[in-house]
């Protein structure tokens, strides 16, 4: 589970973090910028609009997300925001190809050692 102080949920942290450094994979958009410099953990938040599909499909998208992010929270340095925003595409994913195409994004932005086996 994602910690409350793990999570990105004021409109000016989500807007910091859309005007940074992005990178698209195949069911999911990662914007990465940094906090202000009282932060000190990484946060990170999600957007998961309504293309995405109904109410349902968008919570369990939410929560697989949540999922993954939580197993690489550690290992992202100190200060970053990331946000996840989902594409349609990410409905028919499973946890484990969400988490293939945010293992890709993170490596692309540069935060690869964030990149982390799943859990067995």
């Amino acid at each position: 589970m994602l910690p409350a102080r793990a999570r990105v949920r004021r409109r000016s942290e989500f807007a910091v973090a859309q005007r940074g450094d992005r990178a698209k994979g195949d069911g999911l958009v990662i914007h990465v910028g940094v906090a202000a410099p009282p932060a000190e953990a990484p946060k990170v938040g999600f957007i998961v609009g309504r293309g995405v599909g109904t109410a349902v499909v968008r919570n369990r998208v939410r929560r697989r997300l949540r999922h993954v992010a939580a197993a690489r929270l550690a290992a992202l340095p100190t200060r970053t925001l990331l946000v996840v925003r989902a594409l349609p595409a990410a409905a028919g994913m499973s946890s484990a190809d969400l988490a293939r195409s945010l293992d890709r994004g993170l490596t692309r932005l540069g935060l690869g050692a964030a990149a982390c086996s799943p859990p067995p």
